[in-house]
């Protein structure tokens, strides 16, 4: 596990590596660092079975200096092929053990402190989950999820990712809202941050969705001003699996998706990792999938 001990390597971050898909396993059985003292930040969605999710993280923590993991929503699915049934929050809980036991740090652990070049910065991974408010402003959210029904626009998430023992999923997100915000204003305030979500912070990124109605499951508006809040250097998320760098309020954001194979172009051989600090501008993604009128997907599942 990290330390707060200078380090000469950089700073490096991945999302959305779905390793039950036998292409993404591999391309995650190739990963590795640049050199000595690489951190790599995974920002959600390693998979879905509690085995794929200890082998692939496993994996890399034998490999980079420290690995950071902040949960997406396929981890916290219960599919009915998996041995392990806790639902929720208990989940949840068995995945932050399974990390602790790898060395992996979690949301629940405190945030170590990047002091490599770029640095120092506080890494924050973060899990807030999202509560629907990514939605048409003129829609309740009864009537927002109708109407995604009703166009065949639905995240699987409806299915297996159960709230318990909250209430409902926004419920659940309202309950890791507050919890996150006394973490992060309990940190070292004299250092900037980069915080590690696997939902965008802000709505923004959202946009560029193919089925707008889908960005209800992708965020929270109570997060909108933390990149500010917490003076981040950069804010790194997936979710969306499309991959590009953005910025809000002079802040970089970077999605950081590797995504489902058949998303990747056949001849798409860029690296998937992407260099968080020390920040060049030649680092930014240019993803043309990005673009309004060619988004890559209606969104993840």
């Amino acid at each position: 596990m990290g330390d707060s001990k200078r380090t000469d390597g950089s700073l490096l971050a991945i999302s959305d590596l779905h390793v039950a898909y036998p292409e993404n396993r591999a391309l995650v059985e190739e990963l590795r660092p640049d050199g000595d003292g690489d951190w790599l930040l995974v920002a959600g969605d390693v998979g879905e079975r509690i085995s794929d999710i200890e082998w692939a993280l496993g994996l890399l923590s034998e490999r980079f200096e420290t690995v950071v993991w902040a949960p997406g929503n396929h981890e916290l699915w219960t599919p009915h092929h998996d041995p392990s049934q806790l639902r929720g929050d208990d989940r949840y809980r068995q995945l932050v053990q399974l990390c602790r036991r790898l060395g992996v740090i979690t949301p629940e652990d405190p945030y170590p402190v990047w002091r490599g070049e770029g640095g120092p910065v506080t890494v924050a991974p973060l899990f807030v989950l999202y509560d629907y408010t990514f939605r048409p402003a003129h829609l309740s959210r009864a009537e927002a999820l109708a109407m995604a029904r009703e166009s065949g626009v639905i995240c699987t998430d409806e299915f297996f990712l159960h709230p318990h023992p909250y209430p409902s999923r926004a419920d659940w997100c309202q309950a890791r809202l507050r919890e996150t915000e006394r973490l992060l204003d309990a940190r070292d305030h004299r250092l900037p941050t980069v915080l590690v979500n696997h939902f965008p912070l802000v709505r923004e990124p959202t946009d560029v969705l193919r089925h707008p109605l889908f960005a209800q499951w992708c965020g929270t508006e109570g997060t909108a001003d933390w990149h500010l809040r917490y003076r981040a250097a950069a804010v790194v998320y997936g979710h969306l699996h499309i991959p590009r760098t953005s910025w809000h309020d002079g802040v970089r954001f970077e999605e950081v998706s590797l995504g489902y194979p058949h998303e990747r172009h056949p001849r798409h051989r860029e690296r998937p990792l992407r260099r968080i600090l020390p920040y060049a501008r030649t680092d930014e993604s240019a993803d043309h999938s990005a673009c309004p009128g060619r988004p890559r997907g209606h969104g993840p599942t």
